[in-house]
């Protein structure tokens, strides 16, 4: 069966944009059959705790003599890995935060981005390579490609997509702040446009990557 991993990370449980407009893309895929199925896993709601040691971002073949690795978090990081491996497709709700990531979203990268296991070190080791993953960023003000202080869709795109091979789709929704702060009041009209822009590419992208999978 065609399954979605659909992960949301904003902290924002009521006006999320993100958190709108992953489930729009989740509501298109399960739409598409009865076959099509949903892993989600809410990083806000069930936050992972921080890796306890830097044991883990490697291959326990590439770990140093004497590292130690509590055994609850390396089965945490197996099952999250697992989780990756399972789905066809991949679906991260990834709201910007002080121009990055939020932490809990960068947690879940950090466990699920290992030297050795998910990502090339000594050899070649990308067991995920190919596999669709779609971001949805939210932004609260605009940015243009290549924007300097936008360190947070490249640094995804790095992890997972050069680093891990995943097939990166980036789908972006500015100035999500319009509605609340008067500064922005005035481009109200063009957030609304930003936002049906994503759900359309969002929809196009979901019966794309769902009917592939069919």
């Amino acid at each position: 069966m065609p399954t979605l991993l659909h992960l949301d990370s904003s902290a924002d449980l009521n006006s999320s944009v993100s958190r709108a407009l992953t489930a729009r893309f989740a509501t298109a895929w399960t739409g598409i059959s009865t076959d099509h199925l949903v892993v989600r896993r809410d990083l806000h709601l069930d936050q992972l705790p921080h890796l306890p040691t830097d044991a883990l971002h490697w291959a326990p073949r590439l770990r140093r003599p004497g590292d130690l690795v509590p055994a609850d978090a390396e089965q945490l990081q197996q099952v999250l890995i697992s989780e990756l491996l399972n789905a066809d497709v991949v679906l991260i709700g990834a709201p910007m935060y002080n121009w990055a990531v939020p932490s809990t979203l960068k947690a879940w990268i950090d466990y699920v981005h290992v030297g050795g296991v998910t990502s090339t070190i000594d050899e070649p080791t990308q067991p995920l390579a190919g596999k669709p993953v779609v971001v949805v960023s939210s932004r609260g003000g605009s940015y243009g490609p290549g924007d300097p202080v936008d360190h947070q869709v490249p640094s995804i795109v790095q992890a997972l997509g050069t680093s891990m091979g995943m097939d990166v789709s980036t789908v972006t929704a500015d100035l999500t702040l319009a509605g609340r702060l008067p500064a922005l009041s005035g481009l109200t009209g063009r957030a609304e446009q930003e936002r049906e822009r994503a759900a359309q590419e969002l929809d196009a992208l979901a019966e794309r990557l769902g009917r592939r999978k069919g």
